[in-house]
């Protein structure tokens, strides 16, 4: 009496067998984030602390001078101001999340972030000085002769203007993915930058090595996100299931 035969095993795949390694769970992702964004600031205001509270008491008065025209009271302004950009975020990737669109994170997070972390800076370098309105705009065209004058704070702040655009505007936008583009972007809003204060007669020096530093600033900010680049087009997930065949 002949019995059928029990069905053969599948075949397994040539080679070693490697276990997959769990992508690490969401949820610690914003963990981590989550106590980034509250230690990175806390540690900035300790470090800042006398000169913040220098500038608090004038800033809690609405009064504008000692406030929103000095280095200390923009950067209180800015410290302040971090908990609604981070709830701008979360709503905006919340809105991107429900509408089915991808990277909603990303994108929130770099629109919010290249506002956030660029109009201070650009703020406090559009600053008027003493004589601003009636003395003659003044122009430096002459590559890295400012360069040495500028000291190590100078320069640390002239490279942190367009560090935050630099930073998330290629996780933002695929075309701006590249390192000559995001020296380009830098270089040309400090090139706009550099001609209003010329134009208005803001008592400011308009140099060249200003552009370059700001230029630099922006793409070593750049070359730190990398991993994040939005270097592809993304489109939003196919909800519809597949339409009936055509009868015939």
């Amino acid at each position: 009496m002949n019995h059928d035969a029990p069905p053969a095993a599948p075949a397994r795949p040539a080679g070693p067998v490697h276990p997959a390694h769990p992508a690490p769970p969401r949820r610690t992702r914003r963990i981590v984030l989550a106590g980034l964004a509250v230690t990175g600031p806390a540690g900035a205001a300790f470090v800042l602390r006398r000169p913040l509270m220098m500038s608090a008491p004038r800033c809690m008065a609405g009064r504008w001078h000692g406030c929103f025209d000095t280095f200390n009271g923009v950067v209180l302004m800015t410290l302040v101001t971090l908990p609604l950009a981070l709830l701008v975020s979360w709503f905006l990737a919340h809105r991107r999340r429900r509408a089915g669109l991808p990277g909603a994170w990303r994108t929130s997070v770099a629109e919010v972030g290249m506002v956030h972390g660029t109009v201070p800076f650009v703020w406090l370098t559009m600053m008027p000085g003493a004589g601003a309105g009636t003395v003659p705009g003044r122009l430096s065209p002459v590559p890295l002769r400012d360069l040495v004058t500028m000291g190590p704070l100078g320069i640390a702040g002239n490279l942190l203007v367009f560090a935050a655009l630099g930073f998330f505007a290629p996780m933002r936008f695929a075309a701006l993915a590249s390192a000559p583009r995001i020296l380009a972007l830098g270089a040309g809003c400090s090139v706009l930058v550099e001609t209003a204060q010329y134009v208005l007669r803001l008592d400011r020096v308009s140099s060249v090595d200003d552009v370059l530093v700001n230029a630099a600033g922006a793409v070593l900010a750049g070359m730190a996100s990398r991993r994040w680049w939005r270097t592809v087009a993304e489109a939003p997930p196919d909800r519809t299931g597949p339409g009936p065949a055509p009868a015939g």
